[in-house]
């Protein structure tokens, strides 16, 4: 902020305001955390919220609004009333919650401001872990490796697609996992989109089950990839696992500190092009883990691909992934000075 010329900063990102305050609302109404440079934020909430932000938070210092308020408005003045309504405001430009017209409202309201874009600066800030965060993320790895395992033990020949759901799901709830949607699945002809929609399904021999589990512990995500042959998997389909499973070992080998992304990428991407299992590779091979809220279903800060230009820094932790033929494999992954390091420990094969 100092560096900027900042004397006060609006956070409305929810992922940014549950890190610095450590309370976490919906985004039904618009809220925010103000900072000033040299004093304790402000927190403005919605009145509801008020015991919630009380138990939660490190801050005490909030203003609350009724739900026949306009939160925006009740912002502005409470950024008047604390003296600030003529500073340098910073505002953070690719929020989620800051839409044009909430900005445009604050900028009218707030005549005697100057606004200064804020954009990227607390993404970065939260690309390094704190130990705090590295056990949380252990603890939400842990959770997807029991909640896979228990998906796994239920996916059977003539199950349907949603009592193996409702497996993994279960688990990961018994397991701590804060979060609703804990994951998601697809089988047979589907299980090679890695973004579908839960089915309706009933498992056959020779399907292909794809498991993705991504339970939140106290709002930080670990994500998990595996494939489940039901039957007898074929020659060619354990060749793949076994190909996919060696070429991503070894890109996990070269996450170091100070090892540029697109070298780390190449290994994944030139790796499956090379040994056939793809004949193109357009998707990034790995993405930034941590804090995650909605509206976002990922956080891609930092993405590997082929032109990434940004170097690893240790205690990075990112979901690395692969897929070819209907079958995926991926880890959540902290950067170490010896290589990358699993968090998720699931035994890396084709499972049947």
């Amino acid at each position: 902020m100092a560096e900027r010329g900042v004397d006060l900063l609006i956070v409305d990102q929810r992922e940014h305001r549950a890190y610095f305050s450590g309370f976490s609302s919906t985004a039904a109404m618009y809220q925010a955390l103000l900072i000033p440079l040299d004093q304790e934020p402000i927190a403005v909430i919605r009145g509801l919220d008020s015991p919630s932000f009380s138990e939660a938070s490190r801050f005490s210092d909030f203003v609350a609004f009724s739900d026949n308020e306009n939160p925006i408005k009740v912002a502005a003045e409470t950024i008047k009333s604390r003296g600030f309504g003529a500073s340098s405001i910073g505002v953070e430009r690719d929020s989620h919650i800051l839409t044009v017209n909430r900005a445009l409202e604050f900028e009218s309201l707030l005549p005697d401001a100057k606004f200064v874009d804020f954009s990227r600066v607390m993404w970065e800030m939260r690309l390094v872990k704190s130990p705090l965060e590295l056990a949380c993320l252990t603890v939400a790895a842990e959770i997807c490796d029991r909640a896979a395992a228990a998906a796994f033990e239920v996916a059977q020949v003539g199950v349907n697609e949603r009592e193996v759901f409702a497996a993994m799901t279960s688990e990961a709830w018994r397991s701590g996992a804060d979060n609703a949607q804990v994951g998601v699945m697809s089988s047979g002809p589907r299980s090679g989109t890695l973004h579908s929609s839960l089915g309706d399904r009933t498992l056959a021999e020779g399907d292909i089950v794809h498991l993705e589990p991504v339970p939140h512990f106290r709002g930080y995500t670990s994500r998990l990839m595996r494939p489940k042959s039901i039957g007898a998997p074929t020659d060619e389909q354990i060749r793949t696992a076994e190909t996919m499973i060696r070429i991503q070992d070894e890109q996990f080998r070269t996450m170091r500190p100070g090892v540029n992304a697109k070298d780390v990428d190449h290994v994944v991407r030139e790796g499956m092009l090379e040994a056939g299992l793809r004949d193109s590779y357009a998707n990034i091979t790995g993405y930034t883990l941590g804090l995650k809220s909605p509206p976002r279903t990922s956080d891609f800060t930092r993405v590997f691909l082929a032109d990434s230009d940004w170097k690893l820094e240790q205690n990075q932790v990112f979901h690395m992934y692969t897929s070819a033929r209907g079958m995926a494999f991926s880890e959540t992954i902290v950067v170490t000075p010896e290589g990358g390091t699993r968090l998720t420990k699931m035994d890396r094969r084709l499972f049947c």
